[in-house]
């Protein structure tokens, strides 16, 4: 194998490693969210190192590769597109970091039923989803990421709604709802950063831009 084939399997391998920390962050927040569990919180904490590790050195194997092998086409669309996956997962680990700091906050729980446990869910899915996109050079699954996060984004603002409708009617309830709000808009950013690594999965198989469909065609809002 060249060099340069070994240098670039490497990134695809570092990135697979970043999104397994990810995931297994995003997993343990979900748990440490329904159990109450402070243990697992702090094991969200305790990986969001290895991400961060990570993020710099991947950030130096491509601008090493940039430098260095002048690559063309598809490779340079990997790696100029891998500088841009790395912090999208570094990212993912913060919000999670974010929410797992809230949780002896949330207790007891206020809301009913289980659209908290849903968005997190779908969250994890979309994540789990762009990255399987990655892996699978499936350019049809990236784009049905892109297309999911509209799901996520209306169950976060029904859960936000919900929240603003019980401060109103009980004043204690507000300190609690306050971190909830935190709490669902750090899911809401994941889902996002899961929609800007299936974008960037495009990229990488088709040389186009999924992002701001407006400016392409007027018509979309």
């Amino acid at each position: 194998m060249r060099q340069f084939d070994q240098e670039l399997k490497d990134l695809r391998d570092g990135i697979l490693v970043m999104a397994g920390v990810a995931e297994e962050m995003i997993d343990l927040t979900i748990q440490a969210l329904e159990e109450r569990s402070s243990a697992k919180a702090d094991q969200v904490q305790g990986l969001d190192r290895r991400l961060d590790e990570w993020e710099l050195k991947l950030d130096r194997l491509c601008i090493d590769l940039l430098a260095l092998r002048s690559p063309a086409a598809g490779d340079l669309r990997l790696i100029a597109s891998s500088l841009k996956i790395v912090p999208e997962l570094e990212r993912i680990g913060d919000h999670c970091c974010n929410i797992a700091r809230r949780v002896p906050s949330v207790h007891p729980p206020i809301l009913g039923g289980n659209d908290l446990e849903q968005l997190g869910t779908q969250t994890r899915n979309m994540v789990r989803r762009a990255v399987d996109a990655f892996v699978g050079h499936d350019a049809a699954l990236a784009q049905a990421v892109i297309q999911s996060d509209d799901s996520v984004d209306a169950l976060y603002g029904k859960i936000y709604r919900d929240l603003l409708r019980l401060m109103l009617a009980d004043p204690l309830c507000i300190e609690r709802a306050s971190h909830l709000i935190l709490v669902i808009k750090n899911w809401e950013r994941i889902a996002d950063q899961a929609t800007n690594i299936a974008e960037e999965v495009l990229f990488i198989l088709e040389g186009r831009s999924a992002k701001h469909p407006y400016l392409r065609d007027p018509s979309v809002d």
